[in-house]
């Protein structure tokens, strides 16, 4: 899958650079059962009704828990239950989701040795993600990634959302280059729909967030287990 043209790569966030299961699972059933004042079954079917199978516990992949934003969130919890308008929710989502140590970050790998790494073979860097602007600036601060990033975007940073092009598009423009030569890197048909839609080089799915490899193998150019395997899949060792 040698890709020489590929000059830059946007990752997205949860699911791409963090597990999104031991990341953010945790989190959303607290704020779900904290909504719902400890009522299991509310909680339930909050939970349920943005994807989450109360049988199986396994997560719908193009869900709003696995692919959306707080906003996605708020709107749809809002219909199941009178917890406020959706702006409310959505800003208590963001601050509590904002919070110090409500979200423990659970990373794929030492982020800040396989950027360095990448930068080194020449590639600019990026995360577009539907968290929020905010938090990825967190996460990269946390992770040691600033000196290491180009651009960074969150689904409220003005770019629109995925599966949209925007955030491509800005990546494209703040480090000069055209959508071909960027690898779009992520875990859910969001992130290869917003790689298409932008007429990215390549769209790369990773096995570490919400979706299973045959719904990656349908839509990306190619999947990997996670990206401890980009630099081999790039062609670069």
């Amino acid at each position: 899958m040698a890709a020489p043209t590929i000059r830059a790569i946007l990752f997205d966030k949860d699911g791409t650079l963090f597990d999104f299961h031991q990341t953010w699972m945790p989190g959303y059933r607290a704020i779900a059962a904290e909504l719902a004042a400890g009522d299991a079954a509310l909680t339930a079917r909050l939970l349920a009704a943005t994807g989450l199978d109360p049988e199986t516990g396994e997560l719908d992949p193009a869900s709003a828990l696995a692919a959306g934003s707080n906003a996605e969130i708020a709107t749809i919890w809002s219909a199941v239950a009178p917890l406020g308008d959706v702006r409310t929710l959505t800003l208590r989502l963001d601050a509590w989701f904002g919070a110090p140590g409500a979200v423990m970050p659970v990373p794929v790998t030492d982020l800040a040795i396989l950027f360095g790494r990448l930068r080194r073979h020449g590639l600019r860097l990026g995360i577009a993600t539907m968290d929020s602007h905010a938090a990825a600036l967190r996460s990269a601060d946390e992770f040691v990634l600033n000196d290491h990033l180009d651009f960074i975007a969150g689904y409220d940073s003005g770019h629109g959302e995925k599966p949209g092009p925007g955030m491509v598009t800005a990546f494209c423009a703040a480090i000069g280059i055209e959508p071909r030569f960027v690898a779009v890197v992520g875990d859910t048909s969001h992130d290869i729909g917003m790689a298409r839609a932008a007429g990215a080089g390549l769209a790369i799915g990773v096995l570490t967030g919400a979706s299973p490899r045959y719904a990656l193998e349908a839509l990306a150019d190619h999947v990997i287990e996670s990206i401890l395997d980009l630099e081999s899949a790039l062609g670069f060792v």
